[in-house]
């Protein structure tokens, strides 16, 4: 992951700048893309459409989740509430409408029918994959995520030692990597004929 104001395509309004931060998948999480949202923190961090399910089942995105009213339409035209619980997760449960469904075959194999989990953080979710399909977020994507992974790498070779915290305590740990932060860094600016001295 990387974060800070980025120099290209950076969204200027008087002084303001706009600060961006990158990340895979992992960073992608509908709890993350909240708290960057809140923040006022541009995302490029990748959020995975729904994982597929076993035998070309009907994944998640061909369902209807109305956040409003706190309802899930099946691909059958079958609306089913989200219950939800107190971490603000739910579920929506189809039921005995899958009994007769003649789309049943291609949406679940369960004899209590189809559920459909909703996330606490579905609104989220739903922003970031609406703006990742925009092909100027994959471009920028494209462009500076494996910037950010080579970045990652030289601090985990072996000879930097990154992959090990060698001290013990937070405050140890974080200074230390503090240093070897600076040292690749150093390194690299050697490597371009720009380091100081």
């Amino acid at each position: 992951m990387q974060s800070g104001t980025e120099e290209s395509g950076t969204e200027e309004s008087g002084t303001e700048e706009s600060n961006k931060v990158f990340g895979d998948c992992a960073y992608g999480s509908g709890e993350f893309q909240s708290i960057l949202e809140e923040r006022g923190i541009d995302s490029g961090c990748k959020t995975q459409p729904p994982a597929p399910r076993p035998g070309g089942l009907f994944t998640k995105d061909r369902f209807d989740i109305d956040l409003d009213r706190d309802t899930v339409t099946c691909p059958g035209g079958v609306s089913a509430p989200v219950h939800r619980g107190g971490d603000g997760a739910g579920t929506a449960s189809f039921g005995a409408a899958c009994a007769d469904c003649p789309l049943r075959e291609r949406c679940t194999t369960s004899a209590a029918g189809r559920t459909v989990t909703v996330s606490a953080f579905e609104a989220a979710l739903a922003r970031a994959r609406t703006c990742q399909a925009d092909p100027a977020w994959q471009a920028d994507y494209t462009a500076t995520r494996p910037k950010v992974e080579r970045k990652i790498g030289h601090l985990m070779r072996r000879k930097h030692g990154g992959r090990r915290a060698r001290m013990r305590g937070l405050t140890k740990v974080t200074a230390d990597f503090a240093l070897l932060a600076a040292a690749v860094n150093l390194a690299r600016l050697g490597v371009l004929g720009l380091a100081p001295g």
